[in-house]
């Protein structure tokens, strides 16, 4: 079985739960995007980046060597109106710059070093390559990889910039990647704004959506906020930190997916596996991958 075919079926003495508990996860009006949720997603969290620095051509190639099944990719927009792959609003954690991206062009961050913090952070870690390392527009990692890979994308503030989600899209069915929904989507758009989901689900209801949820304490949800996320989500994204077994089984009741975020430890990956989550974000792919084929899941 490959890795985009790994069976959460299962048996019940393993997860307490029967094969009959597993149903396809889509949006509920019936004519939504679907996404086989009889495979366990290995996401790869901002690339591998426990190997590489976060968000750079080096941290994807990893994670895709590594075993993960999508590319994460956390979008800004610059001041010229183009998607870069960062995840902070501001240059100053990962490259040589300061400030914030939206007040710089896209040559101007092209010109930054976001690579060389990871040196400097993780000396153990650290490659010569890795210096001088470019923040990749949305486009240049789909150029890089192909429209035959998978994209797991967050609007990251998107309040702050006006036509993202226009953007995205626009590009999206450029590259042809709207088009190739289906049991396996070749492309994810996930947010902590619903309003940015909304948007995005009104534009094309056929992209896959996943909503991410911030808990301050331990993780509670309604059967009415489940039937709210459900009318334009196939998922939700949540700390695995602030979840348990039965709140991870209430959402899976609802038909929904779950992916949460970030796993790195072989010991809370097998446990949120156990407890019957879809999926989940690593910045070690490769050691999820171990897991996944310790419980035969891959």
């Amino acid at each position: 079985m490959n890795k985009f075919m790994r069976n959460i079926c299962l048996s019940a003495a393993v997860i307490g739960i029967g094969a009959g508990a597993v149903t396809p996860a889509s949006a509920q009006s019936g004519n939504e995007p679907q996404m086989n949720d009889n495979q366990i997603l290995n996401i790869s969290h901002r690339g591998a980046s426990g190997h590489a620095p976060e968000h750079t051509l080096a941290s994807y190639e990893l994670g895709d060597q590594m075993g993960g099944d999508y590319i994460e990719l956390d979008l800004q927009m610059t001041k010229d109106g183009e998607l870069i792959a960062l995840h902070d609003e501001t240059l100053d954690r990962t490259t040589n710059g300061t400030g914030l991206v939206k007040d710089y062009t896209l040559e101007d961050i092209k010109a930054l070093d976001a690579g060389s913090w990871f040196n400097e952070a993780y000396p153990e870690k650290a490659k010569e390559e890795f210096a001088g390392l470019q923040v990749q527009t949305l486009q240049e990692v789909i150029e890089h990889f192909g429209k035959n890979k998978n994209y797991y994308i967050e609007t990251k503030s998107p309040e702050v910039y006006p036509g993202m989600e226009e953007k995205l899209l626009e590009i999206l069915e450029e590259y042809n990647l709207t088009r190739q929904n289906g049991p396996s989507s070749r492309v994810i758009i996930q947010s902590f704004s619903e309003e940015s989901l909304q948007k995005v689900h009104n534009l094309n209801d056929q992209i896959p959506l996943v909503q991410l949820l911030d808990y301050k304490t331990q993780a509670t949800i309604t059967d009415e906020e489940l039937a709210h996320y459900s009318e334009y989500a196939v998922g939700l994204g949540m700390s695995y930190k602030k979840i348990d077994e039965a709140y991870v089984q209430k959402v899976r009741e609802h038909d929904l997916l779950i992916h949460p975020y970030t796993v790195n430890e072989k010991e809370d990956m097998k446990q949120l596996l156990e407890w019957g989550v879809t999926g989940m974000f690593t910045n070690y792919p490769d050691v999820l991958e171990e897991v996944l084929k310790e419980m035969k899941l891959n």
